[in-house]
C-alpha cells in the first residue's frame, strides 16, 4: 500500500530522509519493520498476522482507524482508504 500522508514530523523525516532523530532510538528498528510491512501489504487483514503488534481498530472519535503497538505507551495509528488502497494519516502517538 502507498502511505499517502504522515502526521508525526519525526516519522515523516524517517520515511523521507532516513533520519530517525525525531523518534526514540529504541523504537526505530521496530517502526522501520512496521513501515516496510505496511508498504508491502495488499489487504488490511494482513495486519492481524503479526500478533506482537496487537493490531486493532479504534472506536469512538477514531472509529475506523487502526492502531499498532510499538511500546507500552506508544502506537502507530492510521486509516486505510479502501478505494485508493492507501494508508492515510499515519501517526506516532504516545498515550502516556
Amino acid at each position: 500500500m502507498i502511505i499517502r500522508n504522515v502526521i508525526h514530523k519525526g516519522l515523516r523525516r524517517l520515511m523521507q530522509d532516513e533520519d530517525a532523530s525525531g523518534l526514540p532510538a529504541a523504537v526505530v528498528p521496530k517502526i522501520v519493520r512496521i513501515l516496510s510491512f505496511l508498504q508491502d501489504m495488499e489487504r488490511e487483514e494482513e495486519l492481524l498476522s503479526v500478533p506482537g503488534w496487537k493490531a486493532h481498530r479504534l472506536s469512538g472519535d477514531r472509529k475506523g482507524c487502526w492502531s499498532l503497538h510499538v511500546t507500552k505507551n506508544c502506537r502507530l495509528t492510521f486509516a486505510i482508504d479502501r478505494e485508493g488502497v492507501e494508508i492515510i494519516d499515519l501517526d506516532y502517538v504516545d498515550y502516556h
